[in-house]
């Protein structure tokens, strides 16, 4: 929202002026109900007042008004003006505050018949404030006047909650904040609402996506169990089917897998072993005789052979006979002559 710059021989201040806009909203939520929404600041500077939202209020003929209330505060005449104008409609008006109901808001919320908080919602009370320009006469005046209004609001204050006025001013001068659980402790508010649940029906606050767009239809559900009303049972004869051998292969098998798995695991023996003396080598066995080649036959005796045997024996050199007793000699001397 824009803002206007005042001259400048005011320096750091300037003045904010207002869009047209709707500050406030009301709407018919129920044929026996209507609701209206104070989502803004009370008023405005230089700009909103009451008169539209009190032109509005008038046309409600519901009989029943929920008022919900989120505002820091605003103008003092403003706010009395419709704190006023809920009082004197004849529908039963219940004040609900959503945020925060602060300053001249907390104001408006006492006109309610009824006042609820929302789970964390806040009041806020604090004395009237002010801006004057002039003497000191008319700061005097304006600190009087102050007085006076902040004290005014403090009967709307113990009108609801009890007390005096003495006493609601010293709770304003402190600007004291309570919470949903103070306000109603204090007598300011009447209950505490539960903190809503998802899928109310509160406008604008509880919107859900539409996820049946994607294929979602919510939680699965789960799918009930159908006990079968029958039951087939199917029987192999293996023996009949692979052979009668293969079969019975087949279940020695599957009985020794079944013991391998149930037998007991054997335990370990820790009894120490004795050393065992070291046996005498072992002499090698003896090779076996190796059989000696059998002597080869005799030749048969050849008849002609033995008759001839003589002619082919050597006859003996007779010169080598006479001169056989001299090459002995010789050798002897030769060997007696060596000695």
């Amino acid at each position: 929202m824009p803002f206007i710059d005042l001259p400048d021989r005011i320096p750091g201040i300037r003045a904010q002026a207002r869009e047209p806009r709707s500050w406030y909203r009301i709407t018919n939520s129920a044929a026996d109900e209507a609701e209206v929404m104070l989502y803004d600041e009370v008023g405005g500077w230089l700009g909103a007042t009451a008169d539209d939202f009190i032109n509005d209020l008038r046309g409600i003929t519901a009989s029943n008004i929920l008022l919900r209330v989120n505002s820091p505060g605003g103008q003092v005449y403003e706010g009395i003006a419709i704190a006023n104008a809920l009082r004197a409609h004849p529908a039963s008006v219940t004040v609900q505050v959503d945020g925060i109901a602060a300053s001249i808001a907390s104001v408006i919320a006492m006109a309610g018949d009824r006042v609820r908080m929302m789970p964390n919602a806040m009041l806020m009370l604090h004395d009237a404030s002010g801006l004057t320009v002039g003497n000191a006469a008319d700061h005097r005046e304006t600190a009087e006047l102050l007085d006076k209004i902040s004290g005014n609001i403090a009967d709307a204050y113990a009108a609801r909650a009890g007390g005096t006025r003495d006493e609601w001013r010293q709770v304003m001068v402190q600007e004291t904040w309570y919470t949903a659980e103070e306000a109603v402790a204090a007598g300011l508010a009447d209950e505490v609402v539960p903190t809503p649940k998802r899928g109310g029906d509160a406008p604008e606050m509880n919107q859900q996506f539409d996820l049946t767009a994607y294929g979602y239809t919510g939680p699965r559900q789960p799918e009930p169990q159908v006990e079968a009303e029958q039951s087939t049972t199917l029987t192999i004869n293996i023996g009949a089917a692979l052979g009668d051998d293969f079969a019975e292969e087949l279940r020695a098998l599957v009985r020794k897998q079944v013991a391998d798995r149930t037998a007991t695991p054997p335990v370990e023996d820790t009894t120490p072993v004795e050393p065992v003396a070291e046996a005498a080598p072992i002499e090698p066995a003896p090779e076996p005789a190796v059989p000696e080649p059998e002597a080869p036959a005799a030749e048969p005796e050849d008849p002609w052979a033995d008759m001839v045997a003589h002619l082919t024996k050597d006859e003996p050199d007779t010169w080598s006979v006479l001169v056989s007793n001299l090459t002995t000699t010789t050798a002897s001397s030769s060997a007696a002559t060596e000695a």
